[in-house]
């Protein structure tokens, strides 16, 4: 089947084109390369293209100006394209994400590769980039962690070669699912699950991490299983939101005996941790 790319110019172009990534990958969109002045979204042919982006933030965000134009990308293409588009991740010198097609030796720190199938999750995204660097902060690695959205599986893979011995990794997406057990043997993991579900997945566990990278919605929704589920002293790493959000954020997880370690801001994306009281 061919390919639908369609290319969104934004004006401004943050933090919104972010916000339209989050919310075409819920309509359809499967995959997204970031652009000097917007975004490339790309779709099978038979998505309500114009249905959605009626429906989308630029109907309703205030003062953004865009354009948008798409095209036929035939199918036997469409690895160009991402090869074209999709360049290293470096995380300062700790920690680099590459894709098959680059060259190992650009590289730094701690190395994972990923199959790229969309924005989210491969480290181009703010709030990614800042949840490894995160990971990497933590000076006694929990054992037990929970990726919970794991996407393409790239946080879960950093936990276990940060030293996790038992990941559980959720997501409620079956593709995305699909395509982070492919980067888990990509990247010769032993020590995590890959599990398709949402939060009932979860309950019953125990975890001295969780890592939750959605959105502020979301998060809320399940806070409190996150509280249950994690262990006295236990770590909660959260992102998907914008820092104007960080006090709500904050203050929200007060009631659920979450107190604030640290906080993180990447352009207008924000990261808390938290860790439980006793």
């Amino acid at each position: 089947m061919d390919t639908i790319e369609v290319t969104i110019d934004l004006n401004p172009k943050d933090p919104w084109s972010e916000i339209l990534i989050a919310e075409l990958a819920e309509n359809g969109f499967d995959s997204f390369v970031t652009t000097d002045s917007g975004i490339k979204a790309y779709a099978s042919e038979d998505i309500a293209i114009a249905s959605v982006l009626e429906q989308s933030i630029l109907s309703r965000a205030p003062k953004v100006e865009y354009s948008i134009r798409s095209e036929v990308i035939p199918y036997q293409n469409w690895n160009a394209v991402w090869e074209a588009n999709f360049k290293p991740v470096h995380i300062d010198d700790v920690a680099s994400i590459l894709a098959p097609f680059h060259d190992r030796a650009l590289g730094k720190g701690v190395i994972v590769e990923i199959q790229p199938q969309m924005s989210f999750g491969t480290g181009h995204h703010e709030t990614t980039w800042m949840m490894v660097k995160a990971m990497f902060a933590i000076k006694d690695f929990p054992s037990n962690v929970l990726d919970m959205g794991t996407g393409t599986g790239v946080l879960a893979i950093f936990a276990e070669k940060l030293g996790a011995g038992a990941i559980l990794a959720v997501d409620n997406d079956e593709g995305s699912v699909q395509n982070a057990l492919e980067n888990g043997t990509r990247n010769e993991t032993n020590n995590i699950e890959f599990v398709y579900g949402g939060i009932n997945a979860v309950k019953g566990k125990k975890f001295g991490l969780i890592i939750a990278n959605i959105n502020k919605n979301i998060l809320k929704e399940q806070m409190e299983t996150y509280c249950n589920i994690l262990e006295a002293d236990g770590v909660l790493l959260l992102s998907g939101f914008l820092c104007s959000d960080v006090d709500e954020m904050v203050e929200y997880a007060s009631s659920f005996d979450l107190s604030l370690l640290n906080s993180y801001k990447k352009n207008e994306w924000a990261g808390i941790q938290f860790q439980k009281s006793n």
